[in-house]
């Protein structure tokens, strides 16, 4: 056979094959006095094999291993991690499908899409216009973005943000903001704040802290001086008791 008869027969083209041959996954045939390619039916059944391996998802280089081990322990043991990223794949599609139907049951929003955890979560927190929760969303759509969160995290944080409790005490915290970072009402307000933190969330808190390298001091900046030391003083605190 040519190299046009071969690849007709075994679905590839002849570029493909061609490929095979630079790369060495495949021997170059004997040619014919014209110089024309001659295939066997042997070099059919490889080709045959090769478009099969490939479509399952395998690269050429592990083409060539199951190629190269005739007994087949070669193959069964590629195709089992072929598997389980298969398995790896479906569920962050699962993921991803969860995320964009938790984004279509809500209104188009300047922070979306969320993870689903997250989304149970803000739809728990009751409306309110204060500047301080509307930056807390914002933080928590920021840190989820970056694998930070955790549905642990979320689920505990939820409980917290369904209490009518929290809007008073973000009004206090919304009321510092041109205050001086001395201002009395920081400590009493730190106290309130931490009193409403169940201890579940602490536990819940990674040991390597809670926010990424550098969104401290940047979380900081955005806000002013009396609020700053507010978030500050409850940072370390979550530090300090998350590492306890």
């Amino acid at each position: 056979m040519r190299i046009g008869e071969i690849a007709a027969l075994v679905g590839l083209t002849t570029r493909a094959i061609r490929h095979y041959h630079h790369v060495g996954l495949l021997p170059e045939p004997e040619r014919r006095p014209n110089g024309y390619r001659a295939y066997s039916i042997r070099d059919a059944v490889l080709l045959a094999r090769v478009r099969r391996l490939t479509e399952l998802g395998l690269s050429l280089d592990e083409v060539r291993d199951v190629l190269a081990d005739d007994a087949g322990r070669e193959l069964a043991e590629v195709l089992a991690e072929l598997d389980a990223d298969l398995a790896r794949q479906e569920a962050a599609l699962r993921e991803r499908r969860l995320r964009l139907a938790a984004l279509l049951a809500e209104p188009p929003g300047d922070t979306g899409p969320v993870s689903p955890a997250l989304a149970a979560l803000l739809a728990r927190a009751p409306e309110t216009a204060s500047p301080s929760a509307a930056k807390d969303r914002e933080y928590l759509t920021l840190l989820d973005a970056t694998g930070t969160g955790g549905r642990q995290v979320y689920e505990v944080l939820g409980t917290v943000a369904a209490d009518p409790a929290m809007l008073a005490l973000y009004e206090r915290l919304d009321a510092l903001a041109g205050a001086p970072g001395d201002d009395p009402r920081i400590a009493p307000l730190v106290g309130d704040l931490l009193a409403a933190v169940p201890d579940e969330l602490f536990a819940a808190i990674p040991a390597d802290g809670v926010v990424v390298t550098g969104f401290k001091e940047a979380l900081l900046a955005e806000y002013a001086p009396a609020q700053a030391e507010v978030v500050r003083l409850l940072m370390d605190a979550f530090m300090e008791r998350g590492r306890g």
